[in-house]
């Protein structure tokens, strides 16, 4: 039998919905390390009930890659794989990263291509796809910064390419989609009053015309999202609104009196 040298490291918080199918997709890895941030649902209780799982309770950082990270260093195994619980392995991808791990190589770290769900559809433009991320890398290799939402894993040495596809069913609804969009906007909104953007005619007219138009025009057209017909328009408009929808917050938050607690209000 193949020996699996590898670890899953994986942050949770309110999961329930996920996570036993997260789970049940890596059944073949022989541990799974799960950082969970005070879940109020069965997300713990879940977990618990599978062998390859230990599970570490924290609280629910406001950059949830502090606890993916947490994760990431209680891995024993040489090689992990960081995934997110909307992230399922496919057949192929996970024939490949077995293959993979016990050959030699000089990589530590790998890229893998991500299919997103979105409106019943796995896009393939758009910018969308291969939406490449650093996921599989050696232990001791790999490390989140953990300042941004959105930044990858910073690997020491040389970086290779999986061939196959991570499925990514971050918006199994359109109502998913614009809670997780709440939620970014509001990170932005914060980021905006980090780097004290100024309130002034200048960035009205950027982040409410300027930003919108580049990324729509950028997604739809010049990455092609129209060949993913109305699932690839909505996808385009509605992530150009971000900007805007940011700005508001920014200004709701430096303008009025009231006291706005991100994470308690905006989410």
């Amino acid at each position: 039998m193949t020996k699996i040298n590898l670890s899953v490291a994986i942050a949770t918080y309110n999961e329930e919905h996920n996570i036993k199918d997260f789970l049940d997709n890596l059944n073949w890895v022989p541990q799974i390390i799960l950082v969970d941030g005070q879940s109020t649902d069965q997300t713990v209780s879940v977990a618990k009930k599978y062998k390859n799982v230990k599970v570490i309770s924290t609280t629910n950082k406001p950059i949830f890659h502090i606890n993916k990270q947490i994760a990431i260093d209680a891995c024993t195994n040489d090689w992990i794989l960081q995934l997110d619980a909307d992230e399922r392995v496919s057949p192929k991808l996970k024939t490949e990263i077995i293959e993979t791990i016990n050959r030699p190589t000089e990589n530590n770290g790998y890229w893998i291509k991500r299919k997103n769900y979105f409106l019943g559809y796995f896009l393939t433009k758009g910018g969308q796809y291969p939406d490449p991320v650093i996921r599989l890398f050696k232990k001791g290799k790999g490390k989140l910064a953990c300042l941004s939402v959105h930044e990858q894993v910073e690997i020491d040495g040389r970086v290779g390419e999986l061939k196959n596809d991570l499925y990514h069913y971050a918006d199994i609804s359109f109502s998913r989609y614009l809670q997780r969009n709440n939620r970014y906007t509001s990170l932005m909104a914060d980021d905006f009053i980090q780097k004290k953007i100024p309130i002034s005619i200048p960035s009205f007219l950027k982040y409410f015309f300027i930003m919108p138009t580049y990324w729509f025009l950028t997604t739809f057209f010049r990455h092609k999202g129209f060949v993913d017909k109305f699932p690839g328009f909505v996808f385009s408009w509605y992530s150009s609104l971000r900007f805007p929808i940011a700005y508001i917050k920014y200004w709701e938050l430096k303008k009025t009196k009231k006291t706005i607690d991100l994470k308690n209000d905006w989410n």
